[in-house]
């Protein structure tokens, strides 16, 4: 018994989602303080697999979905939007119903090994123009190996669109 009201306060985790410990505190007249353990579950619409997918896949709308979950029980983190995993290509196979983490996509090569490329180069107002093949799969923003269809040289060039690569001048 407490003959003030009772005072709380989170003693852990710092974010109290899954195991946290609460402490109880009395301040009257005959003081004492207990530990009460507890669990929060906090749920969120994740995004999930709408059936089996394979590795290297390219994700669409029809692939996943949102689903609640408990995220104190995802440790490797989710994603909560479709936006952030549509056109993403997977990592790792996932089965239906199971939850994408950020580990699991990563951005899709715009540009294939052999596709025909356009390479450009520019300074100011000179914009060069030239064709090439790229030599290695490339996404977005990535550095790639090119040969230039002209003077037959391999060269490294930045990725920033489908069929477009770019070179420093």
């Amino acid at each position: 018994m407490c003959d003030k009201d009772l005072l709380t306060s989170l003693e852990s985790p710092t974010e109290p989602i899954g195991r946290v410990t609460v402490r109880v505190r009395c301040e009257g007249n005959a003081s004492w303080t207990v530990f009460v353990p507890g669990q929060v579950r906090l749920y969120r619409e994740v995004v999930t697999a709408r059936r089996p997918l394979k590795r290297n896949s390219l994700l669409a709308d029809a692939d996943i979905a949102l689903a609640e979950r408990d995220t104190g029980l995802l440790n490797q983190g989710y994603l909560t939007s479709l936006k952030q995993a549509v056109g993403k290509k997977l990592t790792r196979p996932l089965l239906p119903d199971q939850v994408l983490t950020p580990a699991y996509v990563e951005q899709a090569e715009v540009i294939r090994k052999g596709d025909q490329v356009v390479i450009s180069a520019h300074s100011g107002t000179i914009r060069v123009r030239m064709p090439g093949e790229a030599l290695s799969d490339g996404m977005l923003g990535k550095q790639i190996s090119v040969r230039n269809q002209r003077s037959r040289r391999v060269i490294k060039a930045r990725v920033t669109g489908p069929g477009q690569v770019e070179v420093a001048m």
